[in-house]
C-alpha cells in the first residue's frame, strides 16, 4: 500500500483521489513519516453490512464453533502453532 503525506494528499487530492476510485487503491496517509490513517474505496457492501457488538461476537463465535467442528486433527492449535514455528 503506498504511502502518502498529508501535505502531499492535500496537493494531489484529486489525483489520489482518481487512483481510489479507478485502480480501487489503497493509501496510508502519514504525519511527519508516522501513519494516522487509511484511505480505502468505498464499498457499498461493507457499508451495509456493519454490524452490533453483538452481532459481531455471536459471528465470531459461530466461526468458531464451526472450525472447532471441522478440525480433523489428533492435535491441539497450541501443537498445530509449534509445529509450524519450527
Amino acid at each position: 500500500m503506498p504511502r502518502i503525506g498529508v501535505r502531499d494528499l492535500k496537493t494531489h487530492a484529486s489525483e489520489v483521489m482518481r487512483d481510489i476510485r479507478e485502480n480501487r487503491a489503497r493509501y496510508i496517509v502519514t504525519h511527519r513519516g508516522e501513519p494516522v490513517g487509511v484511505i480505502v474505496p468505498y464499498s457499498p457492501k461493507e457499508e451495509a453490512q456493519s454490524l452490533t457488538p453483538d452481532e459481531s461476537w455471536s459471528q465470531l463465535f459461530a466461526a468458531l464453533d464451526a472450525l472447532g467442528k471441522s478440525w480433523n486433527t489428533p492435535l491441539t492449535s497450541v501443537e498445530v502453532l509449534d509445529e509450524m514455528r519450527r
